[in-house]
């Protein structure tokens, strides 16, 4: 079978991420266009056509990947959005399948332990930075994602006060659309209160225009540059992040026995393996303590 007709791999990614973006998926959409970028850069031709790619280019565009150093997880990263990208231009019928991508593995390695202990999670709550109202607004936001089921950055940034429903807060995840439900205690009422008024349209200052996307962004990244920096003032271990935030309550959740099912629901997750994957990084001090008592009843 031939290929139909020839497109640019930049041509069609901008019209396929032009329709991720009106349905609402601009985080695959990024993901896309930073992927063909790294792609583009390798081949140094941004006229490179889709039916150019075959199993040599995509073999060579791997090694390229490892040459400059970059970890099996960002290699991985662009190799799958480079396919998906193929495989969508394959089902619209722009070009015939030659599995360019046959000879490729996309493995991942375990990435580092994100979560911190009940001490370090203390001392954020007691660190005193209401003297800079930057470094107030990120450990408020840190500490409310962590009170809320460790909520991600876009659903607090995105919170309105109709999502307040009397003793609850309900909110749809913005990744995967299911709906959570969080009763709303005393300690995510007062960081709610402290905000109240600062903006018309939602619940906590992050987002002022109409440009959601691109101020969500920026906030994002300003607010986890002041994480980084609360962190390194309170001598912490692990980097503050959102991501951290949310790993934590799951590492708490998990140390208290809480089932692996609830902890899914909690977390917003479509199935259990994505929870158990994050189970799998939490710290290792449990089986550390069983292996020394074994040990010891060995009279080592």
């Amino acid at each position: 079978m031939r290929n139909k007709r020839t497109i640019s791999l930049l041509q069609y990614t901008s019209q396929l991420t032009e329709r991720l973006c009106r349905i609402g998926r601009e985080r695959t959409a990024e993901t896309y266009i930073a992927s063909v970028r790294s792609f583009l850069k390798f081949t140094g031709d941004i006229t490179t056509d889709l039916c150019n790619i075959d199993a040599a280019t995509i073999t060579r565009y791997n090694y390229f990947l490892k040459d400059k150093g970059l970890s099996s997880n960002t290699i991985s990263f662009y190799i799958r959005n480079l396919r998906a990208i193929y495989n969508h231009a394959v089902e619209e019928g722009l070009i015939s399948d030659t599995t360019p991508f046959r000879h490729i593995r996309a493995t991942t390695s375990r990435t580092l332990k994100r979560a911190i202990d009940a001490d370090s999670i203390r001392k954020i709550i007691g660190f005193n930075s209401h003297s800079d109202q930057t470094l107030k607004l990120a450990t408020d936001l840190f500490l409310f994602s962590l009170y809320t089921q460790g909520m991600a950055f876009v659903d607090i940034a995105l919170l309105q006060p109709s999502n307040i429903c009397g003793e609850y807060l309900i909110y749809r995840r913005r990744k995967t659309g299911q709906q959570i439900t969080i009763r709303l205690e005393e300690c995510m009422r007062r960081i709610i209160e402290s905000y109240k008024g600062q903006s018309e349209r939602y619940i906590f200052p992050i987002i002022k225009g109409l440009n959601t996307r691109r101020e969500y962004l920026s906030a994002s990244h300003k607010i986890n540059r002041n994480l980084k920096k609360i962190g390194e003032i309170l001598q912490l271990h692990t980097p503050l992040t959102f991501y951290v935030a949310r790993h934590s309550w799951a590492s708490i959740a998990y140390s208290k026995q809480i089932p692996v099912t609830t902890i899914s629901r909690a977390l917003g997750h479509n199935n259990e393996s994505t929870t158990r994957i994050y189970l799998a990084t939490l710290d290792n001090s449990a089986v550390d303590i069983a292996n020394k008592k074994v040990l010891e009843s060995l009279s080592f």
